[in-house]
This record gives structure tokens, sequence and C-alpha cells, in this order.
């Protein structure tokens, strides 16, 4: 319905309208789609489930979701005011407005495009491990049980972003980021109601043998591996496509900055609310199979059980889950579908095609790769775990910083800022492939990968002419 409606509330048939939803959103609306693109089956699913194999050192999940708001800040008013003098649509058109090369335009749209391909992923595996941990103990069930969450969840979000773009998805972001506050709230009250305070899962861990080092202080290379994520997130977490394209879409300077003022306080409210459950998952439930990424749901199904009132309060948690998911999953799909149409085939393929060609080759890319990533999330394999796709994202995403975040403050050659790109991605990769895990001394690779970007970068960029800066 709220994809019809969208359609119908079009005012031309242009990339502006599709991508952007017309001349602007206002703070309510910015503030509750940057609210429930930025908190995502991740943080609900893989946050739990991350705290319940770590223990207390995820708490740090707070600080990097609070140093993407940090970043923003620090970029995003400058970057929405060129935003509206030029006319930019996808993150690349900074990019290309900038720095005026073609191999930085083809090289950063397809990092993009497969950081948050690979996060699309993520969120199309969360909507099957909702319903699986729901499903009965029975293997077969809960296999069809996930199959069933991965293709109808990605169809109905494929249906109302193709009838009304960008319009669609901020109008279902208002309804979902509504209700995942409220689903917050009642998580808290519903995990204390039956299973105690904080205090009291804690001694339970502490008197395991199992699971005691997951309540003990943290070593140094724990203590590493926060730093790293606090950085990595923070510079990264900021760069998304999606969340950009919203900075471009804000009505106004005024707007941008009361929602992010606002977005600043709210890992209190969501991320720690998933330490939280996770770990209670520890006390009550020492002994899951698997990752553990099903914790949620598996505490979801036993308080279901127990009560009608327990049930209802699951139904509505059940439907902040599936909104968390659905916003990131809608968010990420359009982003992509709007550079690979007007970053790659309308700029190189297609230089002459109207915008309503353009914007019928994007709703046909939107549907082949919910396909193909639809297929994909069936198939892998089922110890991949929701964190491991966020990292992955993160080492890719974080090369782009020095492009938007030193760029637009200061004039750097095109050139410089190319080949730092390609020399960080090709360390950070390597460093993947070479290293178990990916992260030496519990550094992700993508922060190696910077720093090479960042020194290439600079010493070029001190021996080339620099070209003129946007104002």
């Amino acid at each position: 319905m709220i994809g019809g409606f969208g359609y119908r509330a079009r005012k031309e048939s242009s990339l502006k309208d599709f991508y952007l939803a017309g001349n602007g959103i206002g703070f309510v609306v910015l503030l509750l789609t940057l609210y429930s693109t930025q908190y995502s089956g991740n943080t609900l699913l893989g946050f739990t489930g991350k705290t319940y194999r770590t223990g207390f050192s995820w708490v740090m999940s707070v600080h990097f979701m609070t140093g993407i708001v940090v970043v923003y800040l620090f970029f995003a008013p400058k970057l929405h005011q060129l935003a509206k003098a030029r006319s930019y649509i996808t993150p690349v058109d900074f990019l290309a407005d900038r720095y005026q090369h073609h191999g930085l335009n083809i090289v950063a749209t397809l990092l993009m495009v497969l950081g948050i391909s690979n996060f699309l992923l993520g969120q199309l595996m969360a909507m099957g491990l909702v319903l699986k941990g729901l499903a009965p103990n029975d293997p077969a069930t809960k296999q069809q049980a996930f199959t069933l969450g991965v293709i109808v969840l990605a169809l109905i979000i494929v249906v109302y972003e193709s009838l009304g773009g960008l319009r669609a998805v901020v109008w279902t972001d208002v309804i979902q980021g509504s209700v995942l506050m409220v689903g917050f709230v009642v998580l808290v009250i519903m995990v204390w109601m039956n299973y105690g305070s904080l205090s009291e899962s804690t001694a339970v861990i502490l008197a395991s043998e199992q699971h005691r080092s997951k309540a003990m202080l943290p070593d140094a290379n724990t203590c590493r591996s926060w730093f790293s994520y606090i950085v990595i997130v923070g510079l990264g977490g900021a760069l998304y496509p999606q969340s950009i394209q919203r900075i471009y879409a804000a009505k106004s300077a005024k707007t941008l900055r009361r929602s992010l003022q606002v977005m600043a306080v709210l890992p209190l409210t969501t991320a720690l609310v998933a330490v939280v459950v996770g770990i209670t998952g520890i006390a009550r439930f020492p002994e899951l199979a698997g990752t553990g990424d099903t914790i949620l749901s598996v505490i979801c199904r036993e308080i279901q059980e127990q009560s009608t009132f327990g049930y209802w309060l699951v139904v509505v948690l059940f439907s902040a889950i599936l909104a968390a998911i659905m916003s990131t999953a809608d968010s990420v799909l359009l982003s992509i579908s709007s550079m690979l149409t007007k970053d790659i085939y309308g700029r190189y393929l297609r230089p002459s095609a109207t915008d309503k060609h353009l914007t019928t080759f994007g709703k046909m890319c939107s549907w082949v790769l919910v396909a193909f990533l639809t297929t994909v999330a069936i198939l892998l394999p089922e110890d991949t775990t929701l964190i491991q796709l966020l990292d992955i994202k993160f080492d890719l995403l974080v090369q782009l910083a020095p492009a938007f975040l030193i760029g637009i403050h200061r004039p750097l050659s095109a050139r410089s800022v190319f080949y730092g790109l390609l020399c960080g991605v090709a360390t950070a990769i390597g460093i993947q492939f070479v290293c178990a895990g990916g992260k030496p001394y519990g550094i992700h690779a993508g922060l190696y990968g910077l720093v090479v970007n960042l020194l290439v970068c600079w010493s070029m960029n001190a021996c080339i002419p620099r070209q003129r800066h946007p104002s």
C-alpha cells in the first residue's frame, strides 16, 4: 500500500524524484529514516549473537555506533550544502564533481556496491534467522522457515521500493523506526521480567566455568579490538551510500543537524539493549548450539510459550525485528540500484539515456540483485555469522575515507586519492587472505589498508599539483 501511495505521490519520472524523494525530507522523517537504517538486523541479531559469543567486551558497540554520528558531524553539513548546490544524487556524484577522475568514479562505485551488497546479504540472512529461531526444534522445519523468511520478505521489499522509490522507503522507515523504538523498550521489559536483572545474569556467568571469561576484564588484544572497531565502524558506517543519500535528501542543513544531535544518544537505547540481551542469553542458555545469532529468537520462543501476555509481547518484538531488518535492506537496495544505474550505466554505458529510461533500468537492477542475493543467503554455510559479513564490508568502505572526509575540507589531487584507494584496498584484501581471521594483533585489515592509503595519498599529493576544490 505504501509503495502504491509513493508511486502516486511522485512529481516526475526523474532520478532525483525516485532516489531522493524530490525536494527534501523534514526533521521527523529524516530522524526516523536515519535511525531505522542505522539500526538493522545486525543490531538485534548480530550484536546479541556477538555478545553471546564474547561477553561484556561487546559493550564497545555502543561507542562505535556513537562514533558514526561524530564522523557525520565532521563532514555531513558541508556535503549537504554541496549536494543542494550541485544536484548530487549518488555518493559518487560528489567524487566525480570534486576529482573528475573516471578511474576513481568506477572503483569507488564498485567498492560501495560490493560493500553494501554484503550488508544486504546480511539483512536477508537475518530475515531467515528470525523465523528459524521461532520455528519448532526440527532441523527440516527450521531450514524451511529460514528459506521462507528470506524469499517472502525480500519480495515485499523489492515490490514497494520499485513502486515508490525513496519516498516509499522513508515512509515505511517512519513506521518501522517507530515500531523499532517501541520494540527495544518491550525487549528490555520482557527480558527483565522473565530472566531477572543484569546483575543476576552476571553472577550466573561468573559462577560458570565455561563462560566466566566473558565477564572478566579485557586483555590487551581485546582492548586493541575495541579501538579497531570504534575507528573502522565510525568511519565506514558514516560512509554508507544509503546514509550519504539521506544527507543529500535532508530539507535543510538545520534539519540535518537536529537529526544528528538526536542520533548521538540513540546507541544507549539500542546497541546497549542488544548487549544486555546477549548477556542474559549467556546466563540462561549456556549450551546454545551454533553461532549464537539465534539467541534472541530462542529467548522469544520461550517467552512466547509461557503465557498469552508473553505471546503478544513477542509479537510486538517480532515486528520490531522485522522493522529493523527491512528498513535497512530497502535503503541498501535502493542505493545499490542508484549507483549501478547512474554511476555505471548512465555515466559510461548509456550517457544519452533519459531519466525515465534510467529509472526503469534501476528497478530492473533491484529485482536481479534481490534474486541473486536471496539465492546466496539460502545457500551460505550455516556457520556464517552476521558479524563476519559486517567486518568485510567495513574493510572496503573505510578506504573511501580520505576521498570524502579529507577531500571535502582540503584540496587533494585526483591521482593521489585514486592510487591511495587502490593500495589501501589491495592491502586490506591481502591481509584478509594471508592472516587467519583478517585481524593481525586484533586490528581490522581495513585499518592497515587505510594507513597505507593515507601514506600513498599524502606522498603523492605533495608532488602533484592540486585540483580546484569545490566551495
